[in-house]
């Protein structure tokens, strides 16, 4: 069932592509705090110390030595400790992060938090959808890492070596780096995290919700009706309904359209993909059925989905 559900995390994260942006570390000194503007996602690892993280929904995290915090919606956010005046974090980035010293200082002269900071972004056209679905923050202890548990002090390490000193290619490992760290933590949480965490990773650590998931995910184009995937979850057509509902933020058959669109909108990107072609591919006996309901979930039909017919 495991794999199964990393296989699902797979599909969302090939629909929403990761790329990392920026990586530096941060000595502060309490009393702190920096405040995210919204626009990148970031991650926090916390190498020394503790911080308090507050997501932009309010939801609110306290962090401490070899804890992993990701924050993939890029809504904004807050760090701090004891209760510091809040300091843009664009501000001190753009005063103190140079080339040959990707590092910020920052506070009084309490108590130390040392952390690597990572800047990363989804893309594609599919973001928006696909990110409604992640969760505001996601916390990784360190208790949580009970196997292999290097491998964050390691991609640390390896992140911070390639920014500080960069060889040929270094821009390209970096993301690369960003994007393993992002999307182990990623898997940690589904194996780790009790299923009442709502949202798309919340579900997969359900294992009758992620059943019914993984029945969609398997054959995205056969329509199925709420009666059938409850009893593939072992569960009352009522309480399927409900329990998904509850964890994935949409009904059953509402979200089985969407992930048809979402895979109909990748399809129309490739060459020589006609909409009538695409929109019988996905289950849909008409044209016009298929571009209404693209329309209502892109804002644009589907002939002008092919990037760069939009501008």
């Amino acid at each position: 069932m495991m794999a199964s559900r990393v296989d699902l995390l797979s599909q969302v994260l090939t629909l929403i592509r990761l790329r990392g942006e920026l990586i530096f570390s941060a000595d502060l000194t309490a009393p702190w705090a920096l405040q995210f503007e919204p626009g990148s996602a970031y991650f926090h690892v916390v190498s020394e110390g503790e911080v308090e993280v507050t997501a932009s929904d309010g939801k609110r995290v306290r962090a401490e030595a070899g804890d992993l915090i990701v924050l993939p919606q890029g809504r904004g956010h807050a760090i701090g400790v004891g209760g510091g005046k809040p300091v843009s974090a664009r501000e001190v980035l753009e005063a103190q992060v140079r080339d040959e010293r990707l590092a910020i200082r920052l506070g009084g002269n309490g108590a130390l938090t040392r952390l690597v900071i990572g800047a990363f972004r989804f893309e594609g056209d599919n973001m928006p959808t696909m990110l409604a679905v992640l969760p505001s923050l996601i916390h990784i202890p360190h208790s949580m890492r009970t196997e292999d548990t290097g491998w964050l002090e390691g991609l640390s390490y390896f992140l911070l070596a390639e920014a500080q000193e960069p060889h040929p290619g270094a821009a390209l490992m970096i993301s690369r780096l960003i994007d393993v760290l992002v999307i182990r933590a990623m898997r940690v949480w589904v194996r780790t995290a009790p299923p009442e965490n709502k949202g798309w990773l919340g579900a997969l650590a359900d294992v009758r919700i992620s059943r019914a998931l993984k029945t969609i995910h398997d054959e995205p184009f056969r329509q199925r009706t709420v009666a059938e995937l409850a009893g593939i979850a072992g569960m009352s057509r009522s309480s399927f309904a409900d329990r998904f509902a509850t964890l994935i933020g949409a009904a059953p058959l509402h979200y089985q359209t969407r992930w048809r669109l979402l895979l109909a909108n990748e399809m129309l990107k490739g060459p020589d993909k006609r909409v009538g072609e695409v929109a019988r591919r996905v289950g849909y006996d008409s044209d016009a059925a298929f571009s209404r309901a693209f329309k209502a979930q892109f804002g644009y039909p589907p002939a002008l989905a092919k990037q760069g017919d939009r501008g």
